[in-house]
């Protein structure tokens, strides 16, 4: 990539791809790829061999707070005065033109700027030769403010998982401590209920490390579907039992099963954390009649065939503003308990399988999930 210079405020300009004037080996790109600095969406700045700054784009000028025009022909310390978190000055401390002959540049870190702005830097020094003089000092710029969304998440993750682990731990801790302590005092019934709910916190606490995992994997990239044969149709039937058993009556829930739906591979554990997630946030955060239907559909663009799950209610559904948010970790669209990051792991589940999942609004008004997973058969039996 070369960095054009036509504009006056860059006249005296040369990007980081530019050949040195040594006739250090280049392979300059084509005309029709080069490429302004000031279109660029990071801060240039490009100093000369005697430290002066030849290079000063738009960004770096909206980042620093300090005109283009103005920075030109400045010091490179002068025109970019960067400190390090302890108040030292950077430029004094790391010595570019001169300490060691070895060094090529330095890493990425948190500097500040006048006034106490974090600013994301990192220098190249463009040599000779290995050990040459140093030719031009190439600096890149970026704010900070993607990394303080990263970290303000990784610290609500932090704060929600506190709080979410403490309410069941304290059960469980309260009520062993007081079966150990006056273990002759209860009768068998009382030792039982504190047992259960000893046994269903302990439950609570498993699942919420099952999605930290979960969440781990998915937001790494690692992980893995195992795919098996699937019987849709029967794993949806399991997870209406289910809630039917825990008290909800079977009238609540209307399944649809369409004929010839597509063999299924898929991940069958996976599988049924959509389901089990889908349904649970239907008759918790819902109302009405619960539907279920399972469809043979066309998943992409190519012909691939797949099948389609939609589970809807009757309830107020999901505004239409927090649409775009579902998926999102934390996202909760009631005050009706929950850790917020099942859509997430849902959604995470459903792309790891090649599929798609959406959010819309019922036929009822209720809201309405539909995920597609594509037939995904093992490359042995295509």
């Amino acid at each position: 990539m070369t960095v054009g210079t036509d504009s006056p405020a860059h006249a005296r300009s040369a990007g980081p791809g530019a050949p040195e004037e040594s006739g250090e080996p280049a392979s300059p790109a084509p005309d029709h790829l080069g490429v302004h600095p000031d279109e660029l969406p990071d801060g240039l700045v490009v100093a000369d061999a005697a430290g002066r700054v030849v290079c000063f784009n738009a960004a770096a000028g909206r980042i620093t707070s300090v005109p283009p025009a103005q920075a030109l022909g400045l010091p490179l310390e002068q025109a970019l005065p960067l400190e390090d978190l302890k108040g030292r000055r950077w430029w004094t401390l790391t010595d570019p033109y001169g300490g060691l002959a070895t060094r090529r540049g330095q890493p990425e870190r948190n500097l500040l700027l006048p006034g106490g702005r974090e600013v994301l830097v990192s220098a190249r020094y463009v040599r000779e030769h290995p050990t040459g003089p140093v030719r031009r000092v190439v600096v890149s710029l970026r704010g900070t403010e993607a990394r303080r969304r990263t970290e303000r998440s990784h610290a609500e993750l932090i704060a929600t998982v506190a709080h979410e682990l403490r309410s069941p731990l304290t059960s469980v801790k309260g009520f062993t401590a007081t079966l150990l302590a006056k273990w002759e005092r209860f009768t068998d019934d009382q030792k039982r209920l504190m047992l259960e709910t000893v046994d269903a916190d302990a439950n609570r606490v498993t699942r919420l490390i099952a999605e930290l995992l979960d969440i781990s994997r998915i937001d790494s990239g690692r992980l893995e579907v195992r795919r098996q044969p699937v019987d849709i149709a029967a794993a949806v039937g399991r997870h209406i039992q289910a809630h039917t058993t825990g008290g909800q009556s079977p009238d609540r829930f209307f399944v649809r099963i369409q004929p010839h739906l597509p063999d299924l591979w898929a991940d069958p554990d996976k599988v049924d954390q959509v389901l089990g997630n889908l349904l649970e946030n239907a008759v918790r955060h819902g109302e009405g009649t619960v539907t279920i239907e399972v469809a043979p559909t066309r998943a992409t663009t190519d012909g691939e065939k797949g099948t389609a799950v939609t589970v809807s209610d009757e309830g107020p559904g999901i505004p239409e503003e927090s649409m775009g948010r579902v998926f999102t970790r934390f996202w909760r669209g009631s005050k009706r308990g929950g850790t917020g990051l099942g859509l997430y792991i849902v959604k995470g589940i459903v792309e790891a399988h090649g599929g798609t999942i959406t959010v819309g609004r019922g036929p009822r008004g209720g809201a309405e999930f539909r995920f597609i997973l594509p037939v995904g058969a093992p490359a042995y039996l295509a």
